[in-house]
């Protein structure tokens, strides 16, 4: 947070910016470079993108209830799934990705052999992983769980750039109620998989991609 004096910010971001861009220091260092191009997969499931977002509570009508959204996305094809919630406490959170497990699954055909996420509580144990739902999951179901860097987002980019297409496309307008934002996102989410173009996939939908990767 930038200090301020007098209700005045000391400093702006914008000055911030240029000066640690005189500097050199806007830029990412190899060590972080290196780690970017590791995330860079070569099979559908070797890697799977998980995270947890916030939905505005103004977006539900006449419903001040607080909703978050569970995501996984495929390292490599960019097949993405969500889940709405109530809370993002870890139980509830293991049991909406085991569902999503199971949904890519079953229609796409994607068996995940790793896991990024943050270090958030819902998905990290502090203490005994063998006493945390979300830990002791990917455990039983053999699953490597990798973590991002703290203070690093960008190296669970894939997943952030879901959240930020998923705004873009379908969390700007309001809903009259939860079952019609579920609803919706159910429909998006074929959708993206299945018909929607990727940037980074060469301008095919990740399903295609995943099917025939030779296209792009």
């Amino acid at each position: 947070m930038l200090e301020r004096k007098h209700g005045k910010r000391l400093v702006s971001p914008s000055g911030i910016y240029n000066i640690s861009r005189r500097h050199g220091m806007n830029r990412l260092r190899q060590s972080e470079r290196e780690e970017k191009r590791r995330i860079i997969k070569e099979r559908p499931g070797e890697l799977g993108h998980v995270d947890c977002h916030y939905i505005r509570k103004d977006l539900i009508s006449n419903n001040k209830k607080q909703y978050y959204l569970v995501c996984i996305v495929d390292s490599y094809s960019r097949i993405a799934w969500a889940e709405v919630l109530d809370n993002i406490k870890s139980l509830n959170v293991m049991f909406a990705t085991m569902r999503m497990f199971n949904i890519i699954k079953h229609d796409y055909d994607i068996q995940f052999e790793e896991i990024l996420s943050d270090n958030g509580a819902e998905f990290a144990s502090r203490n005994n992983v063998d006493h945390h739902p979300f830990e002791r999951m990917l455990k039983e179901l053999g699953l490597k769980h990798a973590y991002t860097r703290p203070y690093r987002p960008q190296t669970n980019g894939k997943a952030e750039r879901f959240w930020r297409t998923l705004k873009e496309d379908l969390l700007e307008s309001g809903f009259d109620s939860i079952e019609q934002l579920k609803e919706e996102l159910f429909e998006y989410l074929i959708y993206y998989n299945d018909i929607r173009p990727h940037q980074a996939l060469g301008g095919i939908p990740p399903k295609t991609f995943l099917h025939n990767p030779s296209t792009n």
